[in-house]
């Protein structure tokens, strides 16, 4: 699952289980400083001052975490982003290393301990649980689940039927799903088209959802580029079945038919460059 639905709104589930992680960890730190201070006799102004101080380090780490994990993400593939530099800060791409983020905020934490004797027991606790955390969520929603491409049915604009599966053919695949009134896609829809001419051997499949052939068609005709590989998806089957409740979503699979990517949102052309960089590679 990459999104979810609350109302009428689809979030990205990664952010909201990074949050759900952190806050369980400045609550487990608060409460075993104030509890230790209580056990040592300290006096409630020292009690509080150690739990403004824990979070701090916690806060501390988090940023370190963030900062470090897009800087590693996106420093190895900058010429990916040279062309449109202030892209760089575009964070809904999905661009993270977290190894990185999670060894930055483990050695600031480190830090913050090292300052304070009594911020050391409770600040590995902290830490510990945050990333447990996020690991078994990321688990049990399958943030990592290597999807095989979905066997979905697909009609074209013309009437021809086929099955997604059949229309990869042992070639790299890059399957976004997308709809005329959805703002973000049609954000999105010139970069995904930029990366198309440029990558000839990867296929590209512009999977609508839910709409009719004179919808589609009237929205393409708008366009000031073309889109090659429109096909509908007129029961809107394939976001349950690559478990994304919102659009956009894009996901790319390798030419063994393994998920390499899954974004849900805008994805950027520095993003895209980056993904399909082995397949461009492969083509000069």
């Amino acid at each position: 699952m990459s999104s979810i639905q609350l109302g009428p709104l689809a979030f990205p589930v990664a952010p909201l289980l990074w949050l759900a992680a952190f806050g369980a960890a400045l609550v487990l730190a608060r409460l075993w400083v104030r509890g230790s201070a209580r056990r040592r006799g300290a006096d409630a102004e020292e009690a509080a001052a150690l739990a403004r101080a824990a979070d701090d380090a916690l806060w501390h780490a988090a940023i370190a975490g963030f900062v470090v994990s897009r800087l590693m993400f996106v420093l190895p593939a900058f010429g990916d982003y040279a062309s449109r530099p202030w892209t760089l800060l575009d964070i809904r791409d999905g661009g993270w290393s977290p190894a990185y983020g999670v060894l930055a905020a483990a050695a600031v934490l480190a830090w913050h301990a090292g300052r304070r004797a009594a911020l050391r027991t409770p600040l590995a606790a902290a830490g510990a649980l945050a990333l447990a955390l996020w690991a078994a969520g990321s688990t049990a929603l399958g943030l990592h689940r290597q999807l095989p491409v979905p066997d979905l049915a697909l009609v074209d604009l013309d009437g021809r039927a086929a099955r997604l599966p059949e229309l990869a053919a042992g070639r790299p695949l890059v399957l976004n799903l997308w709809a005329s009134w959805c703002a973000p896609c049609r954000v999105e829809l010139p970069a995904l088209a930029a990366a198309q001419a440029a990558h000839p051997a990867v296929r590209f499949v512009y999977l609508n959802q839910g709409e009719d052939v004179p919808a589609v068609q009237r929205f393409l005709a708008g366009l000031p580029f073309a889109l090659d590989g429109v096909w509908l998806d007129r029961r809107a089957a394939a976001g349950p079945a690559v478990g994304s409740e919102g659009l956009p979503t894009t996901l790319i699979f390798d030419a063994e038919g393994r998920l390499v990517e899954r974004h849900f949102g805008v994805i950027s052309e520095g993003a895209l460059r980056r993904h399909l960089r082995p397949w461009r590679d492969r083509e000069r």
